[in-house]
């Protein structure tokens, strides 16, 4: 990996060039997004590889491209008609054809896969605090010998707000999948309360995170209303597997599975990947992508290890976290309290972290000398504190994550 200077240079060079180039239009997305033309993500067969060949295909059916996703070797399109969509359907080069589905942290009720109402923000920089659920998953027990440093853990979401001054030391670099020109920054608040969770700094204000000392990575792919595309989610997953992320963390959620979806979480886990998702906040079934099973599916409990009402449940489950009532910090150097299973997912990504900071030992399964993600999720499973019913369940999965067993 490259180190950090060259990573900060490179990431502040970008914001520089998207600052400079803010007076030019995007004039290709504009006119397309102002037709009729439907948004779609095209799925290539495997052994069809060649950039150039795919970029005819798809002209010639009078379809445009937005983006490549070199993931599930696929592009993110817009097609101009029904017609042009079934043309390409019949090409022996095309796979399948999927929906370019929005996912969103607000959804159901401004609920999804993010925050569940806007909190009451105390004054800026307050005396640093503990907050209740890093306390309360065994985090503050164990920096004394680990705190995550040197874990490259990328938060895909609405970006970070890196001159955060509880932040600022641990944002390492970033993308913007939404327009590479821009940056990262948060422009939602989202996607910082998330990353202070996971990695705020200990220095005597605000708050901690589970793993202080976490390497941030800011990736973009939602907007400033919280929403984005799945092709954008897909390109920040790549950009994590290929700048060598070591845990993703999607607080991010859509209601139902699109096979592209699936596809790029399998590819990016079997990359060395870990990606914990937030379960979504209806109240009803694992929303996606945490039911997929390479996903780490995490839902809400408050300070009583109460199920929290709003988190979704089901089979899929396989740890709660406090995602109840969550200092900690949000866009403009500020802070909030939020609920949902969007500050729950933060807590297990933390200690996914602390986990990569030790020795996989008897969980070294195949025996390669370090942790792959089955193996990571099999410890926190197994040294959770079960809740509800005996055992795993629908309604707590194997219980509260436990960063004092699971780093032992």
């Amino acid at each position: 990996m490259k180190n950090k200077n060259y990573l900060i240079s490179s990431f502040f060079c970008a914001v520089l060039v998207g600052i400079l180039l803010t007076g030019c239009s995007d004039s290709l997305k504009g006119d397309l997004t102002s037709s009729k033309k439907v948004r779609k993500i095209v799925v290539f067969d495997s052994s069809f590889v060649n950039e150039k060949a795919k970029d005819n295909l798809l002209k010639n059916t009078g379809g445009t491209k937005i983006k490549n996703l070199k993931l599930i070797n696929g592009m993110a399109v817009y097609l101009p008609s029904k017609a042009a969509e079934k043309a390409l359907k019949t090409r022996a080069e095309v796979l399948r054809i999927d929906e370019d589905i929005t996912v969103s942290i607000n959804k159901k009720g401004g609920n999804g896969g993010g925050g569940k109402g806007g909190g009451k923000q105390p004054p800026s920089q307050p005396e640093e605090v503990l907050p209740w659920g890093i306390h309360q998953i065994g985090a503050d027990s164990v920096w004394n010998s680990v705190t995550g440093a040197g874990i490259k853990v990328a938060v895909i979401d609405t970006g970070i707000d890196f001159s955060h001054p509880d932040l600022q030391a641990n944002v390492w670099g970033g993308y913007n999948s939404i327009s590479t020109r821009k940056s990262p920054k948060d422009d939602n608040g989202h996607g910082t309360h998330v990353a202070g969770t996971i990695a705020a700094i200990d220095n005597e204000i605000g708050v901690i995170g589970v793993g202080p000392q976490i390497e941030l990575y800011a990736v973009k792919a939602l907007d400033r209303k919280g929403s984005g595309y799945l092709s954008d989610v897909i390109e920040a997953l790549q950009w994590s597997v290929t700048n060598g992320m070591q845990v993703v963390n999607l607080s991010l959620s859509a209601d139902s599975h699109v096979q592209s979806f699936r596809d790029a979480v399998a590819q990016a886990t079997q990359s060395g990947l870990v990606i914990v998702a937030a379960s979504g906040n209806d109240g009803t079934t694992v929303d996606y992508p945490a039911a997929y099973t390479e996903v780490i599916a995490v839902s809400a409990t408050d300070d009583q290890n109460n199920l929290a009402s709003f988190s979704n449940r089901g089979d899929e489950l396989d740890l709660v976290a406090p995602g109840v009532n969550i200092f900690s910090t949000t866009k403009g150097g500020e802070y909030s309290i939020e609920s949902g299973t969007s500050m729950a997912a933060p807590h297990v990504t933390g200690a996914v972290a602390l986990v990569l900071n030790t020795l996989p030992g008897e969980y070294d399964t195949n025996e390669n000398g370090t942790w792959d993600p089955t193996e990571v999720q099999k410890k926190l499973e197994d040294t959770a504190l079960d809740l509800g019913t005996a055992g795993k369940d629908p309604d707590f999965g194997s219980g509260l994550v436990d960063v004092i067993g699971a780093t032992a």
